[in-house]
Order: C-alpha cells, then sequence, then structure tokens
C-alpha cells in the first residue's frame, strides 16, 4: 500500500470540513490507501476546532490563533507529513470513492509524472471547468477588468481558461487548482512548498509554475472524482477582492517583471475606475471608504 499524506486547511467551515474528512476516512478504511490526515486549522470562530478535535481523534490537528493564510496554513501542513505522496484538498472537497486509489496509482505507475489532479464536480454532478493555462501579462487586462464583460469570448481569455479543454480525457495541464492536488514529497521539496508571499490566491498558480521551470509534468484524470462546493472559505474572506488582486499583483512581478506588474496596476485601476463610475451613476450602495482604502493599499503591495 502506499502511503500519503491528506493535509486540509479548515478555516470557518465546520460541517464542510468534517464531510470532507469523512471522505478521506472512507478512502483509508475502503483500502485505497494507507496513510496519515492532517488537518491545520486557521483561526476559525465558527467552533471547527472543537468539531474536529471531538470528531475525528485519529488525525493530526494543528490549531493556529489566528489566520496565516493559505500559503502558510498548506507549508505547515505538509511539514508536519512523514508521507511520500502529499495531497492538498479544500475543506469544501469530497473525495468520491476509488478517487484517491486512482490517483495514487497513476503516479506510482508512471514516474514521468510529478503530479495529478482529478476531475472536480459540483453537488449538481456537473464537471466544473477547473483547469488553466498560465496567466501572462495581458491576461491581467482581459481577466478582472471591463474588457472581460466586454469580450468574454477573446482570444486570451480563451487561452487562460482553456475553453477548448476536454474533461473527459486526460491531459497534461498547466495549472490545476489545489482543490484536490496529489504530488509526491520529493516534488514539493524540490520547489520549497508554496510562497507565503501569495497569502491567499495564486499561490497554487505559483506553485505549478515552479514544477514546470523544474520540467515536471502534471496530469489531469479524468475518471477519479471529487465533489467541490467552491470558495466556501475564501468567500468569507472580508478583504476578498483586495487580497485577489493584491496576490495577482505579486504573482505577476514575480514571473513577468516590470511587464507583469504594469499589466496588473493598470488591470485593477481600471476595474476600480469602473466600479467607482458605475456607483456614482447607479448609486451602488458598496462600501466607498473601504474600497478606496483597498485599492491604495494594493498600490503601496
Amino acid at each position: 500500500m502506499n502511503r500519503v499524506s491528506v493535509v486540509v486547511l479548515s478555516w470557518n467551515t465546520a460541517e464542510l470540513t468534517a464531510e470532507c474528512l469523512r471522505s478521506v476516512e472512507a478512502a483509508f478504511e475502503r483500502g485505497e490507501a494507507q496513510g496519515e490526515l492532517i488537518v491545520v486549522e486557521n483561526g476559525s470562530e465558527d467552533g471547527s476546532a472543537e468539531l474536529i478535535a471531538n470528531g475525528f481523534p485519529d488525525l493530526k490537528l494543528l490549531c493556529n490563533e489566528e489566520n496565516l493564510g493559505y500559503a502558510a496554513g498548506v507549508n505547515q501542513g505538509v511539514g508536519a507529513c512523514a508521507g511520500e505522496f502529499v495531497l492538498l484538498l479544500g475543506s469544501d472537497a469530497r473525495l468520491e470513492e476509488g478517487a484517491l486509489g486512482e490517483m495514487l496509482a497513476f503516479l506510482e505507475g508512471d514516474p514521468g509524472y510529478g503530479a495529478c489532479a482529478p476531475r472536480l464536480v459540483g453537488e449538481d454532478g456537473e464537471t466544473q471547468d477547473a483547469c488553466a493555462a498560465f496567466p501572462r501579462p495581458r491576461t491581467a487586462i482581459w481577466f478582472g477588468t471591463p474588457l472581460q464583460r466586454w469580450f468574454p469570448r477573446s482570444p486570451e481569455l480563451e487561452r487562460y481558461f482553456l475553453r477548448k479543454f476536454d474533461y473527459e480525457s486526460d491531459a497534461d495541464v498547466e495549472q490545476p487548482p489545489a482543490t484536490c492536488f496529489l504530488l509526491r514529497r520529493e516534488v514539493w521539496e524540490s520547489v520549497e512548498g508554496m510562497d507565503e508571499s501569495l497569502w491567499l490566491f495564486f499561490n497554487d498558480v505559483d506553485l505549478c509554475r515552479r514544477m514546470q521551470q523544474q520540467g515536471i509534468l502534471i496530469r489531469y484524470l479524468s475518471n477519479p472524482r471529487v465533489r467541490h462546493l467552491g470558495g466556501a472559505s475564501t468567500s468569507r474572506f472580508p478583504a476578498f477582492v483586495e487580497r485577489w488582486h493584491t496576490d495577482r499583483l505579486r504573482y505577476m512581478r514575480k514571473h513577468h517583471g516590470w511587464a507583469g506588474t504594469s499589466c496588473a496596476r493598470i488591470g485593477t485601476t481600471w476595474a476600480f475606475a469602473a466600479w467607482a463610475l458605475r456607483r456614482a451613476l447607479f448609486r451602488v450602495r458598496d462600501p466607498f471608504w473601504e474600497r478606496v482604502g483597498g485599492y491604495l493599499r494594493f498600490l503601496r503591495a
């Protein structure tokens, strides 16, 4: 049997986290793998720590007094792992029967790949368009700006969102989400984990980008399925928009230098100006000074 360390980051998703953990324990009980389950409780305020500690006494629970961010929390969890393989699993995801076993079998059977990701499906069973290409500087001008609304089928958005990707077939991919991402422990160590300056967003993109730079291949597997609610934790974060734009700026600066930084600043400034104009014309009831403060903090990022 393989030994896999499953790392789940928990933040204010108590019931969903419990469902996620039950799905992992069920996979272990079915004999899909031998392994360990590690939960990083990242300063939740909804009783998650108590629920996990009382309901799942056999797992390893790491509790933080405050939210350290996604990247730091995942690094903390993997740092406590002992497995040959590491599965990053979102607290809003549930393994379906056979998924863990199939992913492990793939990596064990093909040493040419460093990681793999399954098909993500919603509660309705519909496949989620989860994989993407790496963002380029021009992506920041098209994604998250008025251009995305005006020209949703532009060549750059078609490329970035992989709109022609066949989710019914296995294929190599650049950037699957870390919602369910299985990789070899040696790969994680070779890229030195997640970049903690990317506090909440783009850390998985950066991880995959650094894997690609080392020639490490990632495979999308169409057969194993994982149920995914989507955004259960991140959507509750009060500075969601500000954090997303700031992390994108930092990613662009890291991988694309001056060009990436400039495009990210232009894209965010354009989006902010469009919001301010809509607010003035249509009296949108968004908190004005909170948004202005977020934009100013973004400029200083």
